[in-house]
């Protein structure tokens, strides 16, 4: 039977550059098969060239929750997340599973799967003010309003890999990448 495999939690503030990053480690870790990377669902409309995840309504949302369609769920920023339960058939596999998450799920992701690992994904905030307003979803008064409440600290027991993607984009690709590896 294989080593359980981990799960990689992405994490970090908006316009951080989580989804671009996962995208590029995605496709650089393409080659190998012990790497999934979960696809989000969320109550909110997919933009396929910002955000790789689907959209469900919030009435859906709840059903698949009911039914246990989710391993992991959570609510940011007035929306609702979750995370198919599938991803146990791939740990379960020995697969390393890397999923966008968030600081408010991450004791709940501990403690459900031990070989839970965590990435915080960082950038300056004129960056991040940058990024955020090049996606378009939200006005200059909700981009300050996200930039003035970091979110959720981190638990201060949880030991976290933390990548600093303000500058070089080739090399934050490359430190997310090291990083899956050694999980």
């Amino acid at each position: 039977m294989p080593r359980p495999g981990a799960l990689v939690l992405v994490v970090g503030p908006s316009g951080a550059g989580k989804d671009t990053l996962m995208a590029a480690a995605k496709a650089a870790l393409a080659d190998d098969p012990g790497f999934v990377f979960a696809r989000r669902v969320i109550t909110r409309t997919a933009v396929a060239a910002l955000e790789d995840h689907d959209s469900i309504d919030v009435a859906g949302f709840e059903a698949a929750r009911a039914r246990g369609a989710f391993a992991l769920t959570w609510e940011a920023h007035g929306l609702s997340y979750g995370i198919p339960v599938s991803i146990e058939t791939e740990m379960a596999a020995g697969r390393t599973v890397v999923m966008n998450g968030s600081r408010r799920m991450i004791g709940d992701a501990q403690a459900r799967y031990p070989r839970c690992l965590v990435t915080l994904i960082t950038a300056d905030p004129a960056v991040r003010a940058k990024r955020l307003a090049g996606r378009g979803r939200e006005t200059e008064a909700e981009i300050a309003d996200r930039l003035s409440h970091e979110g959720a600290p981190v638990p201060d027991d949880v030991e976290v890999v933390r990548i600093d993607n303000s500058g070089d984009l080739d090399v934050a690709v490359a430190a997310l990448v090291r990083a899956l590896r050694q999980a």
